[in-house]
Order: structure tokens, then C-alpha cells, then sequence
């Protein structure tokens, strides 16, 4: 199914039913949630797409990430803070984390939500990210929440090169908000052109409209290198068409 369909589809019954989709329920959906938080289990039973669900080509996992902006952070307090939300394997799935999730734009401080396929984390270290690089837009304050929707649906949707893509961050800040798209190999150049272009098609930005890609590499090198802002990382490629 696609899975934009779908999602118009469940937004549709919500609005006739009256949902309230940033409130629990007891409707049983949280079986999925209640397995994710034993992360830390070796034994933790596979996520797999349900009776009739419709599986997505990947599994992957939501993270959520907040911080105080005046305090050092080393990689390792870095990944200490990183809490796991949930893993998913279908479109139905990911729509039990999203919709109750809260919309970017309504948190608050130096707050993160990352999309990854399972198994990475979002770090630059991570051994799936650490020869890649990620493309950065830097947003208004009001557009984070549907810039993220609509990078997310591509990424699931299989809009960009999947197997190249590692996951997807929006970062929330006090003046303005920036997501990115991770990709696992920052040295083919024929392939993150081509992630810029699809990135600046699902988005709809301006011709104009400034992208930075940078490379985890020199990510790594810089201190602090957990949670320095992506401002203040070293350009590798800036656009400006």
C-alpha cells in the first residue's frame, strides 16, 4: 500500500471519529511500545509486520534526544541521552508511534526526534554512519512539523536511494529548526547530488534555498562531537541554485 494513502486514509476516520491522536488509549496499540522498551534485552523478539499488515522494505526505529544548550557533551553522555521510542516493519506500525507522537514544532528547548533503519543509531560514530554525511536545511520557526512529515513518508515511501539512506533527524532550536537526511557513503558524489535533488523535490523548496552537506568524518573530529549544533560543523558542499 502506499503509504501515503494510507496515512490520508487514518486521518480521515480520526477526524470522523473524533480522535485525539496525542492522547493515549486503550485501544491495544501499545503491545508494540511495551515490546520496544526491552532494547536493552539480547532476547528482544523481532519486529515483523502483523496479519495483513503491509511490511515496509526496511524496519526502523524512532529516537528521541533532548539536551542543555550550554552544557559539553561528549559521544558517550550523548548516547546515554538518545532514548529509544519504538521499532516498526509496516505502514500500520509506524502510524501507532507517529500518531501519538508529538509534532516537532509543539516541543520545546534543544529537543531531537531521528528516524533510522534499526540497528543504526543516530551517531556519527556508528559504524553504518560514520563514512557518510547528511544534507542540513535550516528551517523558519512553524515549518519543522511539516518539513518533517514530509521527509519521513519519502524516506518510508521509498522516494530516495533506500539503500544508501541511514535515517532522518529535525532538530528543534531556540531561533530556527533543521533536519537533515543521513546517507552512509559521503564520497560518492554522483549519489548525494542525486538525495539533494529528491530531497528538494518532497520538501517543494524555493530554487534558492540553501543545502549543506557535511561529512561525519569531520564531525568526528571536532570536540564535543555528540551534540555540537550541525551550524557550526564544516561545510563540504553548499548549494545554492
Amino acid at each position: 500500500m502506499n503509504i501515503y494513502i494510507y496515512i490520508e486514509r487514518e486521518r480521515r476516520e480520526r477526524q470522523r471519529r473524533g480522535f485525539d491522536a496525542l492522547k493515549d488509549d486503550d485501544s491495544g496499540d501499545h503491545d508494540q511500545n511495551e515490546e520496544n522498551k526491552s532494547q536493552g534485552s539480547s532476547k528482544r523478539k523481532a519486529v515483523v509486520p502483523g496479519p495483513a499488515e503491509h511490511p515496509l522494505q526496511y524496519n526502523y526505529t524512532f529516537w528521541y534526544s533532548r539536551r542543555t544548550p550550554s552544557r559539553s557533551t561528549s559521544s558517550q553522555s550523548y548516547e546515554q541521552n538518545i532514548k529509544q521510542i519504538g521499532t516498526f516493519a509496516s505502514v500500520e506500525q509506524f502510524w501507532r508511534f507517529y500518531s501519538h507522537m508529538v509534532c516537532p514544532g509543539d516541543l520545546t528547548g534543544h529537543s531531537d526526534f531521528h528516524l533510522f533503519k534499526e540497528g543504526i543509531k543516530p551517531m556519527w560514530e556508528d559504524d553504518a554512519n560514520k563514512n557518510g554525511g547528511k544534507w542540513i536545511i535550516q528551517l523558519q520557526k512553524g515549518l519543522a512539523s511539516h518539513c518533517w512529515e514530509n521527509l519521513i513518508l519519502a524516506m518510508l515511501g521509498k522516494q530516495f536511494i533506500v539503500g544508501e539512506i541511514c535515517g532522518a533527524v529535525v532538530s528543534v532550536r531556540f531561533q530556527e529548526d533543521i533536519i537533515s537526511i543521513w546517507n552512509k557513503t559521503a564520497s560518492d558524489l554522483a549519489t548525494t547530488a542525486h538525495i539533494r535533488d529528491t530531497l528538494r523535490r518532497v520538501l517543494k523548496l524555493p530554487p534558492n534555498t540553501i543545502m549543506e552537506h557535511k561529512t561525519h568524518t569531520n564531525s568526528i573530529k571536532m570536540p564535543g562531537s555528540g551534540l555540537a549544533p550541525p551550524s557550526v560543523q564544516g561545510v563540504i558542499l553548499q548549494t545554492q541554485d
